[in-house]
């Protein structure tokens, strides 16, 4: 019987960590008397943020055993050695603040990045992101704009001063989830609003510690939303993650667009192939079904153009996003537009159409595998 309680206990799975309960060492005991059914289950840390959702798996996990019909649940915590043990398991052996993505990943790594400001570079961003989740990839997004960050709040992760903090096993950060993606911010480490006034090496130091010191696991994609220009930041992660390619955020505007042919062109500078462009606030869409071109048109197009000439290859313009109330609100509300919950009109808006095209793309994207080692066993 003993079994079957565990069997039920391995489909609970922690939210932070992603893995099953049994597999993190996190059920220390088990046992049935007659109907009764009890488990002991350590946390991670005191006050983990999802002891309440992990209890609560736990015991529906339980009531679903046939025969079983009360539960008892206990709630402990690791042991210092309990943790670090867990901690080298998760690590599988790799010393820490090691970088995952170097040049052997098997994780298709995006920088989108754009010339200026407002431009809706994060909307899109993390649209993409939780659009690539819901197609049953493994995503994680790195809100690289220290200045400027407002993943958190888009993700429903909290504002600037009230972001979810990270859970912390020792010195390795576990990224909160959203949406089925993996999210770390600067934001999440500020109990202010307080701008962050932090110089080069700082700035450096920071976006490397998203690399090393969070536990990402196994990745498909990685999503770096960058701050706009072309600053140390942009530089910083182009040495880092050395098979990331670009995606540059444009309006159709002009003005916007020249700006926009920078971010592209300093990737190229550190190593980075342009993978497209995306052209965002193409038009806005009246009653009538006819289209209004607020900021011009044509932007995108021109931008991928000039890449392409500057990169010796094509550079496609990924898809042109209209402007869109629904995906406006839902990136205030912390409910993005192409999440499944949407309904309404967000799941039939345009924008959410194009945003969850775009992520397609993204997806087929070849990973190249020569000269990498496979995780494969024998």
């Amino acid at each position: 019987m003993s079994e079957l309680l565990l069997a039920a206990l391995a489909k609970v799975i922690d939210p932070e960590l992603r893995l099953p309960i049994t597999d993190l060492g996190m059920v220390a005991a088990t046992a049935i008397d007659g109907a009764k059914a009890t488990a002991t289950i350590k946390l991670t840390v005191v006050g983990c943020p999802a002891a309440a959702r992990i209890e609560a798996d736990v015991v529906a996990a339980l009531e679903s055993v046939p025969g079983v019909e009360t539960t008892a649940v206990t709630m402990s915590v690791m042991s210092a050695e309990e943790r670090a043990e867990l901690r080298n398991k998760l690590r599988a052996g790799k010393p820490p603040r090691t970088n995952p993505f170097g040049a052997d990943t098997l994780t298709r790594v995006y920088l989108i990045g754009s010339g200026k400001g407002g431009v809706g570079k994060s909307s899109v961003t993390a649209n993409l992101a939780v659009a690539l989740a819901q197609a049953g990839k493994r995503v994680g997004l790195i809100d690289a704009d220290i200045f400027g960050f407002s993943i958190p709040g888009q993700l429903g992760l909290g504002g600037a001063g009230q972001a979810v903090k990270p859970t912390r096993i020792d010195d390795l950060i576990l990224p909160p989830v959203a949406y089925g993606v993996k999210v770390i911010s600067i934001g999440m480490f500020l109990d202010s609003n307080q701008p962050v006034a932090w110089r080069g090496p700082m700035l450096h130091r920071a976006v490397e510690q998203f690399l090393t010191d969070v536990h990402w696991g196994d990745l498909d994609f990685l999503l770096v939303d960058l701050p706009p220009g072309t600053g140390d930041i942009a530089i910083s992660l182009g040495q880092l993650l050395p098979t990331a390619q670009t995606v540059v955020v444009t309006t159709p505007q002009v003005a916007a667009a020249e700006v926009a042919e920078r971010s592209g062109s300093v990737g190229l500078q550190t190593g980075q192939k342009v993978f497209g462009v995306i052209e965002n606030m193409a038009w806005f869409e009246n009653i009538d079904g006819s289209r209004l071109e607020l900021f011009g048109s044509g932007g995108g197009l021109a931008v991928a153009n000039r890449l392409a000439e500057l990169q010796g290859s094509p550079v496609p313009v990924l898809g042109q996003v209209p402007i869109s109330i629904p995906l406006r609100e839902g990136s205030d509300s912390g409910e993005p537009i192409v999440a499944e919950h949407a309904g309404g009109s967000g799941s039939e808006d345009a924008a959410s159409m194009a945003l969850k095209e775009i992520a397609a793309k993204l997806a087929l994207n070849p990973l190249g595998l020569a000269g990498k080692k496979l995780k494969l066993s024998v």
